[in-house]
């Protein structure tokens, strides 16, 4: 029993700490906060009040229907497992809670994007309108077209832009083209044989990757 008393003292007073990390006089009403969460940045938009809605995986509902458990901050663990699984809704947390420990960015988007922010009634109105669980999916709908929508009326995603170009001049490069045509013709060797259909897949993969890059 004392043990218990502890731990829930530490978790209370770590939790205080935790919350006294962020200036709430520093957010608005329609604000929109970033930050960085796992491999992506993370986006959410302020309500007031010490909440912010944010659109975020998390496997945990197809697990339990604990809805304690649930509102529970969202680990790393729950939201990779999360995007695997597609699972995912438009929740309200706490700022810490959204945080995850990171400090946060206000409004950075505002110097990217080339549209006008709305009006921060509105673009909470927006946020709050679309609570609940949606069609979640890593390059086509995640939390920067999420936000994106609520402030600028433009559901885009810089991060999906960005890793789509990057995976692009991966995939078709001239080395690519190289590497496409080595492995083909290392393939025929193995198999010993070297078939007019095996020699024109080859040649043509290769000659598109080429031309692509």
């Amino acid at each position: 029993m004392f043990l218990y008393q502890l731990l829930s003292f530490f978790f209370t007073a770590s939790k205080k700490e935790e919350d006294s990390k962020y200036d709430l006089s520093l957010y608005k009403r329609g604000d929109l906060l970033e930050v960085p969460r796992t491999l992506f940045t993370h986006f959410g938009i302020y309500l007031g009040d010490n909440r912010v809605a944010h659109l975020i995986p998390d496997i945990l509902p197809v697990l339990t229907k604990n809805k304690s458990a649930i509102a529970k901050m969202v680990t790393n663990n729950r939201l990779l497992l999360g995007v695997i699984t597609k699972v995912a809704s438009v929740r309200v947390d706490s700022v810490a809670d959204f945080a995850y420990g990171s400090d946060v960015l206000i409004n950075h988007m505002d110097k990217v994007c080339s549209q006008p922010p709305l009006d921060g009634d509105e673009v909470a109105r927006r946020a709050e309108k679309l609570l609940g669980s949606v069609a979640y999916s890593l390059l086509w709908y995640n939390c920067e077209h999420y936000v994106m929508y609520c402030r600028y009326g433009m559901a885009i995603s810089y991060q999906t832009y960005q890793f789509c170009t990057f995976v692009r001049k991966l995939l078709f490069s001239r080395m690519s083209a190289y590497l496409t045509a080595l492995c083909g013709a290392c393939a025929m060797l193995y198999v010993g044989c070297m078939t007019p259909l095996m020699l024109l897949s080859t040649v043509l993969i290769s000659f598109t990757i080429w031309m692509a890059a």
